[in-house]
């Protein structure tokens, strides 16, 4: 399955979407998105968190499960969460094959550059495919905040480093999260295997979103790397006013609702 993405390279966009539960799932199943990922991101916007660094590859298995069971047929990627990779590579093979394994992916994400080379190296050679994810890095926010990157001649050069090294030890495609466009498309044009903007502009062989971001489910939220494809915190918001209205007033339920002998 995940060759057909690799040959996507130069002749067709990809399109990935982030997805928690089952009925999104059975959704985004009819559709003709490629890559379906189970992301970390599940701390903020189900979890309620600031950050993503409070996830466990427990949380990760479990929303993977339940992503798999709505769309079984789908290339599910699931994040490696904070501190699940990158200490040993023992416990990164094990945290990895376990999302496989236990959650059903058919592929893992994780965070980082050329340090992390060896780690992926290792993932690959046992047969977990492996997706890179550099630029703005989510879980080093401790480290480095949400700063994009790649404005500089140097940052631009450290950041192809890190590509051309994840492409090296085998990973088959790498994310580029808040990343200038110039750099963006640079990096693309450096590496042989897919690469996917998330606030990285258009040169990119493919796009990814937060999928509560882009359905517009909370009001507050609505950052400059995301489009609104539809408000989805009015529409809800609405029938659930609309619900308690004919509740109060006796409308419902009516005839159609009602069972009699």
């Amino acid at each position: 399955m995940i060759h057909k993405i690799v040959n996507k390279k130069g002749k067709e966009k990809i399109v990935m979407l982030t997805c928690y539960d089952y009925l999104t799932a059975k959704i985004l199943s009819e559709t003709n998105i490629d890559l379906i990922l189970v992301g970390d991101s599940l701390g903020t916007v189900i979890k309620g968190e600031k950050t993503t660094l409070s996830v466990t590859v427990e949380e990760v298995i479990y929303h993977t499960r339940i992503v798999r069971k709505g769309a079984p047929d789908a290339i599910i990627v699931a994040d490696m969460p904070f501190l699940s990779y990158g200490t040993s590579v023992e416990e990164s093979v094990k945290n990895a094959g376990r999302l496989m394994k236990e959650g059903g992916a058919n592929a893992v994400k994780l965070e980082g550059g050329k340090e992390l080379a060896h780690f992926v190296g290792a993932m690959t050679n046992v047969g977990i495919p492996v997706m890179g994810h550099i630029g703005l890095k989510p879980q080093s926010i401790n480290l480095y905040g949400y700063k994009i990157a790649g404005k500089t001649e140097d940052e631009i050069k450290s950041l192809i480093e890190d590509a051309k090294a994840l492409e090296n030890a085998g990973v088959f495609s790498i994310v580029i999260e808040g990343t200038t466009e110039e750099a963006a498309k640079i990096i693309t044009e450096n590496v042989k295997i897919p690469t996917i903007g998330i606030g990285a502009g258009k040169y990119t062989d493919g796009q990814v979103l937060v999928i509560t971001d882009m359905l517009g489910m909370d009001k507050d939220v609505n950052y400059k790397h995301n489009k609104r494809y539809t408000n989805l915190y009015d529409i809800i918001k609405n029938a659930v006013g609309s619900y308690t209205d004919e509740v109060k007033k006796g409308l419902f339920p009516s005839e159609d609702n009602i069972f009699h002998k």
